[in-house]
C-alpha cells in the first residue's frame, strides 16, 4: 500500500504571508510610537527644569516634583478641574438622554419620513463643528428670557457666560444620535411587540426592555462624550468670560499668553494632570467601549 502524507498541523505559513505580516507589524509600531512619544516627551518634561528645557534633554537630572505643586499654586487649578467635571457630567447625562431617545425613535418608532431625519443626521456629520460655531454663538446669546433678554430674545447675553451654555448647545450631537440608533436597530423588533402585547408603553419598552440591552452603546457614547467635554477649548473660549466658568482646558493658556515665557514645566506639568483622568477612563471602560465600537454596524 502507499502511505499518502498529510501536511502536519500548524506548518509553516507562505513568505507572502509572513511578509505580510512584517509589514503590518512595523506600520503598527511606528504609529504607535508616533503617538506615545509626545505624552511621554510631556511627562519627562514636567520633572524638568526651565535651564534643561532650553538645552533640551530626554530625561531630567532630577524629579522636580515640586512643579506639579507649583503649578496648582499659579493658577486656580482646583476650580478649572471642578468646572470641567462638572461640564463633562452635564453634557454626557444631557447626551445620553437626548441621544438615546431620539435614536430609539430613528430605530423602532414608525415616524413619517424617518428616512429623511436619518440621512439628515449623516449629512451633519460631514459638517465641521467650526462651520456652525458662529450661527450657535449667536441662538446662545438669544436665547429669551436668559441673561437679561426680553422674550424676543433681545437686550441681554441669554446662556452666554452660563453653564447652560456650556452643557447644552454641545449636547445634542448628530454622531451619539447616530450611533445610538445603529445599536437600537440590531434589536430584534419581537422584543418590542411582545412588550406591547402585554399592555407596557412606548417609553417603558424603551427604558426597561431596550435599552438595558444596548450597555455597550452606552458607555461607548459616555466616554467620547466626556473625552470631548473635557477637552473642549473653543467653545468654551468663545462663550465664557469669567474666571469662575473657565475650564480645565482654557486655564492651561495660562501658562502661554506670553510666548516669549511660555513655563514649559508647569504647562507639562498641569497637561499631565488633565490628561491623566481621561486615561483612567479608558482603561476602566476599554473592554465595554470596544465591544461597543465592534458592534456598532451598517444595518438598516
Amino acid at each position: 500500500m502507499t502511505s499518502v502524507s498529510l501536511p502536519a498541523v500548524g506548518s509553516a505559513k507562505p513568505p507572502a504571508f509572513r511578509a505580510g505580516r512584517i509589514l503590518l507589524y512595523v506600520v503598527l509600531t511606528v504609529g504607535a510610537l508616533l503617538m506615545i512619544v509626545p505624552f511621554v516627551w510631556m511627562a519627562l518634561t514636567a520633572f524638568k527644569s526651565n535651564g534643561e528645557i532650553a538645552k533640551f534633554s530626554w530625561l531630567p537630572s532630577e524629579l522636580r516634583w515640586r512643579n506639579f505643586v507649583e503649578a496648582m499654586q499659579t493658577a486656580p487649578f482646583l476650580r478649572y478641574f471642578r468646572n470641567s467635571l462638572f461640564i463633562a457630567v452635564g453634557e454626557t447625562a444631557f447626551t445620553l438622554a437626548v441621544c438615546t431617545t431620539a435614536g430609539y425613535a430613528l430605530a423602532k418608532l414608525p415616524i413619517r419620513g424617518g428616512k429623511t431625519l436619518l440621512n439628515y443626521f449623516i449629512v451633519l456629520l460631514m459638517v465641521p463643528f467650526q462651520i456652525i460655531l458662529v450661527p450657535l454663538f449667536l441662538i446662545v446669546k438669544s436665547i429669551p428670557l436668559f441673561g437679561g433678554n426680553n422674550i424676543l430674545g433681545q437686550g441681554g447675553i441669554g446662556w452666554l457666560n452660563s453653564w447652560w451654555g456650556l452643557i447644552i448647545p454641545l449636547g445634542a450631537a448628530p454622531l451619539f444620535t447616530f450611533l445610538a440608533r445603529q445599536f437600537y436597530v440590531s434589536l430584534p423588533d419581537q422584543l418590542a411587540q411582545a412588550a406591547r402585547v402585554d399592555g407596557l408603553g412606548e417609553f417603558g419598552i424603551f427604558w426597561r426592555i431596550m435599552t438595558p440591552l444596548v450597555k455597550p452603546a452606552l458607555i461607548t457614547i459616555a466616554v467620547f462624550q466626556i473625552e470631548a467635554a473635557w477637552n473642549g477649548f473653543l467653545w468654551p473660549l468663545m462663550i465664557t468670560t469669567s474666571d469662575e466658568m473657565r475650564p480645565l482646558q482654557l486655564g492651561l493658556a495660562i501658562f502661554s499668553q506670553n510666548p516669549a515665557e511660555i513655563q514649559w514645566p508647569y504647562l507639562m506639568a498641569g497637561t499631565a494632570l488633565a490628561t491623566l483622568p481621561m486615561i483612567v477612563l479608558f482603561v476602566f471602560a476599554q473592554k465595554r467601549f470596544v465591544e461597543g465600537m465592534a458592534n456598532v454596524g451598517i444595518k438598516g
